[in-house]
């Protein structure tokens, strides 16, 4: 099984449209309660969740709040590089900030370092398996990985750079800002690229074959 490249209205047309609907849903909100698992575990968060809660400490605003926004800000840094936001990427701005408020008013603070790691370790393995619900539905990247091909696209330096360059740029202006650097920030970037592609055998969904012109 492969992930596909297409534009937003080939995205809408290419078929099994409720359960990419509902994996594109359900993805988005098992990351928004990953993001929450892993601020309430209190051992440090992902690099974006790094540069959110630095700026959580300087605006008031819900941290949500903030996740939309910056979304929506790097979703701009698109247009300069011709990139096109299907529903996914639009879903995802909105949604994944929605539910991470709900998700931190539900979830109090882990206490005790051993329920701490268990919350962390959870916390990553639902973001492989909502990462994976979310690409493999085939309704296009997220704002910061659509930046990411874009500036790829663009510049001709490799992915791996690019996403190193982002995510530890992010990491630093949301240091400089108060954003908790920690323990779970090391095994997050350690941890969530394997986590995802376990999860991607399972969750990628088949789309039927194109029909031939003239069919």
């Amino acid at each position: 099984m492969s992930l596909t490249n297409l534009t937003p209205l080939q995205q809408l047309r290419a078929g099994r449209l409720p359960v990419r609907l509902f994996n594109l849903i359900t993805g988005l909100l098992l990351f928004a309660l990953a993001m929450a698992l892993m601020i309430r575990a209190g051992l440090g968060v992902d690099p974006w969740d790094v540069l959110h809660l630095g700026l959580a400490e300087h605006l008031p605003l819900s941290l949500g709040t903030i996740v939309i926004i910056v979304g929506a800000l790097v979703l701009l840094a698109w247009i300069p590089l011709r990139q096109w936001p299907g529903l996914g990427t639009l879903a995802n701005v909105v949604l994944i900030g929605v539910g991470l408020d709900l998700f931190l008013w539900l979830i109090p603070p882990v206490q005790g370092l051993g329920w701490q790691l268990g919350v962390l370790l959870a916390a990553i393995l639902i973001n492989g398996l909502g990462g994976a619900l979310y690409i493999g539905c085939h309704f296009g990247p997220g704002p910061r990985d659509g930046l990411m091909t874009g500036l790829h696209l663009r510049t001709g330096w490799s992915i791996r750079l690019i996403r190193t360059l982002i995510e530890l740029g992010v990491l630093g202006v949301g240091w400089v800002l108060g954003g908790p650097v920690g323990l779970g920030t090391v095994v997050y970037a350690l941890l969530i690229g394997p986590a995802t592609q376990f999860f991607f055998r399972y969750t990628i969904i088949r789309l039927p074959a194109p029909q031939p012109a003239g069919a």
